[in-house]
């Protein structure tokens, strides 16, 4: 699978090294060019290039991972107009600017994915990543105690499912929550799911039997 990677800091590099561990290829992009991109892309290895927005949107799966100002603008630097049959991950937050303090950018009655949903002509938007710091990200998501948690939604149910096989693949314990109307809610900044850090606890390998006397 081929995953484009529109934005290439903390979060979305975390996500490529996943993606590349799994066996994936990546395409990073960002709005300063390729050139500043080729020391990640060795440092990721052979399945990882360092490409235009343009190139990484040709993907089929397109990570978003840019601040929240800069989201017009990083979609607009793809020059993509229609993003039918494309998955789009939002991992963006609504920071209306950069915190300390932390300011939530209004977007009316729409949730931020929504929001980001409107801006990405017929995109199936997934949102996903978002609740979680990079460090957390980036760490090995399968602990002894069981998986973190990476808590995801969407209003399409196919785009859902190849995003959960996907981060289980990584190793992450993925939940839908259902649209990005209720299910963004949740999730989004000043949600009560954002930010979330939580383990699915291991299934025990063996469970006593019962019997009954």
């Amino acid at each position: 699978m081929r995953i484009g990677m529109i934005g290439a800091g903390q979060v979305a590099q975390a996500v490529a090294r996943h993606a590349v561990a799994a066996g994936h290829q990546v395409i990073l992009s960002n709005r300063r060019g390729p050139g500043s991109l080729t020391d990640l892309a060795h440092d990721l290895g052979p399945l990882a290039s360092a490409a235009s927005p343009a190139q990484a949107a040709e993907a089929g799966i397109v990570l978003l991972a840019v601040g929240w100002t800069a989201i017009p603008a990083a979609i607009a630097g793809t020059g993509v107009t229609d993003w039918a049959d494309r998955i789009v991950i939002d991992a963006t937050n609504q920071f209306a600017a950069p915190p300390p303090p932390v300011r939530i950018a209004d977007t009316g009655d729409l949730t931020g994915s929504e929001y980001v949903a409107s801006l990405l002509p017929r995109a199936r938007v997934v949102k996903a990543f978002n609740t979680l710091y990079a460090a957390y990200i980036a760490a090995d998501p399968r602990h002894q105690e069981g998986r973190q948690l990476l808590v995801l939604a969407g209003d399409d149910a196919d785009a859902k499912h190849q995003v959960a096989e996907l981060v289980d693949r990584f190793g992450f314990a993925p939940l839908d929550l259902g649209g990005l109307r209720d299910g963004g809610r949740l999730m989004q900044l000043g949600g009560p799911l954002s930010p979330l850090h939580a383990l699915k606890q291991s299934e025990p390998a063996s469970a006593p039997s019962r019997t009954r006397s």
